[in-house]
C-alpha cells in the first residue's frame, strides 16, 4: 500500500459512493416508473455499503498490517475484528437489494452505529495525534459519515412516500407484533 500515492489511497474509498450514485442516476433515467428513492436505496445499499464493506473485509483479512499502516494505527488483533464487523455490514448491504424500506432503514442504523463510531475515532486520532494517514482521513472518513446518513435519509423518504402522513417506523399498525 505504501507504493500508491497518498492522493490515490485517500480518495479510492470515494469510488464506493460514486459508482452507486452514477448507477442510481442512470437507472432512474432508464426506469422512470420506479420511485427514485427505492432505486437509490438499492444501489446505495449494495454498492456503497455491501461492496465497500466487502472490500474492507477482504483488505483487512489479506493485508492486515498494510491496512493498519494505511490507517496509521498500531498492528494488533483489531484488524481481524474490523474485517468481520465489515463483513456484517456487507451482508446488510447485500440484503438491501431485496429488502423493504424498513429493513433498509434498520441496515442504515446498524451501519451508522459502527461507521459513525469509527468516524469519531478517526477524527479523534486526527485531532489528538495528528494522524493524517490516508486511511484515517479523507475518503474513508467521508464514507464512514455519508454511507449510513444517505441510507437512513433515503429509507425515511421512501417510508414517507409509501404512507403519506404516517411514518411506518413509528406506526403501531405496521408492527409485526400486532
Amino acid at each position: 500500500m505504501d507504493t500508491l500515492p497518498y492522493a490515490v489511497q485517500t480518495t479510492f474509498p470515494l469510488l464506493f459512493m460514486l459508482v452507486p450514485a452514477l448507477g442510481s442516476l442512470l437507472s432512474c433515467r432508464g426506469n422512470p416508473g420506479r420511485p427514485a428513492a427505492e432505486v437509490w436505496q438499492r444501489w446505495w445499499s449494495v454498492g456503497a455499503l455491501g461492496i465497500g464493506s466487502l472490500w474492507i473485509t477482504l483488505s483487512f483479512l489479506a493485508f492486515p498490517d498494510g491496512m493498519a499502516d494505511t490507517i496509521g494505527f498500531a498492528h494488533s488483533p483489531f484488524q481481524f475484528e474490523i474485517a468481520f464487523a465489515n463483513l456484517g455490514l456487507a451482508l446488510l448491504g447485500f440484503r438491501g437489494a431485496s429488502a423493504s424500506p424498513r429493513e433498509r432503514l434498520t441496515s442504515g442504523l446498524a451501519a451508522a452505529a459502527f461507521l459513525w463510531g469509527a468516524a469519531i475515532g478517526h477524527v479523534y486520532q486526527w485531532l489528538a495525534h495528528g494522524d493524517h494517514a490516508a486511511g484515517n482521513t479523507g475518503g474513508i472518513l467521508a464514507n464512514d459519515i455519508l454511507i449510513p446518513a444517505v441510507m437512513i435519509a433515503l429509507a425515511a423518504r421512501d417510508l414517507r412516500r409509501a404512507r403519506p402522513g404516517v411514518s411506518r417506523a413509528i406506526d403501531p399498525a405496521a408492527s409485526p407484533l400486532r
